[in-house]
């Protein structure tokens, strides 16, 4: 579509990074945005590792998200990759959001992110979304919202609930004003970028870590070898769940192998959801002891190696 073309249909398309702390609920409100579960939710904080997007339409404008890792203090090579992610993701965009739980407030992290704001956002409009409204009191949420943009020249505050969608279209709609006059990037009924390889991984991965809590916060991954679309309409995908440890491997079997039994469940349930088809799903437990350090794990999780270099 030439320029010409453009100003006379009018469209609007451009990528907005979501930032904040980790569970800051940015996979919340991206998922609400989106209107489809493109990003893995937890209760568990870093659960986001990729720079996973989500295209919403609004109008003539196409929203691209790009839901970074949660911003935190990195020690491993792992936790430094993803922080090199989100900041990446943020440098990129046209639009940047910061998130926030409304009652967590002013953190220290939310205090080291605004410092870096200032180093590394550029030129792109940078709004804050002050979330979880619902969890404290209006005359809370006002000296919040003041406390804020005396510490950083925000161009617009949201108050919203990623969770229950209050204030989420008012966000939406000024996202849509804010993105660059520019060609949709993507086919109008496409909603992520991610291949849907690395989706499905994250979808199991999530079942995982719901299901084992504490137990194996992040020493594994998930990773899907082979997808194979079949005559009758259905996919088989064969996963593998890579562990640290042997007894790390016993853990994610659970007794007579009925943890990954309702692992697998659970994600082919949502799978089938996510595709509207029938999915044929096998997992397998495999020990990698320094699955942290290899190269190959960090590109299945669209992650820069490079960037967890110490």
């Amino acid at each position: 579509m030439s320029d010409e073309q453009t100003a006379t249909t009018g469209t609007r398309a451009g990528f907005v990074a979501l930032i904040g702390e980790p569970n800051a609920g940015k996979s919340t409100l991206l998922n609400r945005m989106v209107g489809a579960k493109v990003s893995i939710v937890t209760h568990k904080v870093q659960t986001t590792r990729a720079r996973i997007r989500g295209i919403a339409m609004e109008g003539a404008s196409q929203i691209v998200f790009v839901d970074t890792p949660g911003l935190f203090r990195p020690r491993r090579r792992l936790d430094r990759a993803m922080v090199a992610a989100a900041w990446s993701g943020a440098a990129d965009a046209d639009v940047v959001v910061l998130l926030i739980e409304a009652h967590r407030g002013l953190t220290e992290g939310v205090r080291a992110i605004i410092e870096s704001l200032n180093d590394r956002s550029g030129a792109a409009p940078v709004a804050l979304a002050i979330n979880k409204i619902d969890r404290v009191k209006a005359e809370t949420l006002l000296a919040l919202t003041q406390k804020l943009n005396d510490a950083y020249p925000f161009a617009r505050t949201f108050l919203i609930s990623a969770e229950k969608g209050h204030g989420v279209q008012d966000l939406r709609d000024w996202l849509a004003a804010e993105v660059p006059e520019s060609p949709w990037l993507y086919p109008e009924d496409q909603i992520a970028d991610l291949p849907m390889r690395m989706i499905a991984a994250e979808i199991t991965r999530e079942k995982l870590t719901l299901r084992l809590h504490q137990e194996l916060p992040y020493q594994l991954t998930v990773e899907t070898e082979t997808w194979e679309e079949r005559k009758d309409g259905s996919v088989r995908l064969d996963q593998v769940i890579y562990v640290m440890r042997d007894g790390h491997k016993g853990i994610v079997l659970g007794h007579k192998g009925e943890t990954t039994k309702a692992v697998g469940l659970a994600a082919r349930t949502e799978l089938e959801e996510f595709l509207g088809r029938r999915v044929h799903l096998f997992l397998q437990v495999k020990v990698r002891p320094d699955w942290l350090n290899e190269r190959e794990r960090y590109s299945e999780m669209g992650l820069d190696f490079s960037d967890g270099d110490g």
